[in-house]
């Protein structure tokens, strides 16, 4: 099995050590733009050689795309293109209503298998990739029914080596389920990052944080080349999330502000109900508004 993987960053190199420990892959193949990114994915061992994209894709049995959703729009249908007919295309974004449009009716549609892996770190850079990242988590599949059956196959077979389970949406509903569970924290980081950083007297903030500030403010850390695309890309859902989060705040402010403290005891004791829904004991389903979705599990 000859594999590319287009991003040696995180996701892609993670995803190349995990395929190479199960020995999934003959021979593992990188495609980067960053050069010096590039040499230190061969360096670690991530992959057997670089390549450039055409000979890379024109050789390979499967490719893995991790790069910035804006990048995937543009590259996809090039790989598309490149491939030969046998070959399968799955790409790691995290929005992806925008992604699978472009493709729509390209003749190799059903070699490609749109995915998103809910895992990561808010590190990035081949350096970033470590062992077992996906272990135990969840990847989207979209849109399922408009791949090829030994096409999604081959991607379940790779998905479930890495550890994953597995979820079937459409594009639409993936983007607006990890707009809530995924896309809002990082707002939300990047908000409380941008509140601290513009208090006159922040340095003293900065020595007094604990491990509370430290672990909701970590994913604004995160790559502003990642996930300024990705919030473009799911903007209509994002702003969806965010006007449902102001609302609950502004609730704790007004009640806060007004002495109502009964009330803000209550909305705390309800949040607290978080531990249940995160701790329950039924994981093997996954929820948004419409539909309940059982996981295919290894």
């Amino acid at each position: 099995m000859k594999v590319t993987v287009i991003g040696l960053g995180l996701i892609g190199g993670s995803i190349a050590i995990d395929l190479r420990k199960q020995k999934f892959a003959s021979e593992i193949t990188g495609v980067d733009t960053n050069e010096e990114n590039a040499k230190e994915a061969l360096k670690l061992g991530l992959v057997d050689k670089i390549e450039e994209l055409e000979p890379a894709v024109s050789n390979s049995d499967l490719v893995i795309i991790a790069i910035p959703v804006d990048k995937i729009k543009v590259v996809l249908p090039k790989v598309l293109d490149l491939i030969p007919d046998f070959a399968t295309v799955t790409d790691m974004g995290s929005a992806k209503r925008e992604i699978t449009s472009t493709v729509t009716d390209h003749p190799r549609r059903k070699n490609y298998i749109p995915a998103h892996p809910m895992s990561g770190t808010e590190n990035s850079g081949a350096h970033a990739a470590i062992e077992g990242l996906f272990g135990e988590k969840i990847c989207i599949i979209c849109d399922k029914d408009k791949s090829g059956p030994q096409h999604l196959a081959l991607a379940e077979k790779m998905i479930h080596l890495i550890g994953m389970d597995i979820a079937y949406m459409t594009s639409d509903e993936q983007d607006h389920s990890t707009a809530f569970v995924s896309h809002l924290p990082h707002a939300a980081a990047y908000a409380l990052a941008n509140a601290v950083l513009a208090k006159e007297d922040r340095n003293i903030i900065f020595d007094l944080a604990s491990g509370g500030f430290r672990s909701t403010v970590r994913l604004a850390k995160s790559s502003s080349s990642m996930w300024h695309p990705i919030f473009q890309q799911n903007r209509k859902y994002v702003v969806e999330a965010l006007g449902v989060y102001i609302k609950h705040l502004t609730d704790f402010k007004d009640n806060l502000e007004n002495k109502k403290d009964d009330t803000v005891l209550d909305l705390i004791t309800n949040a607290n109900k978080i531990r249940t829904v995160l701790e329950g004991d039924n994981p093997s389903l996954i929820r948004n508004k419409e539909t309940n979705f059982k996981l295919y599990t290894k």
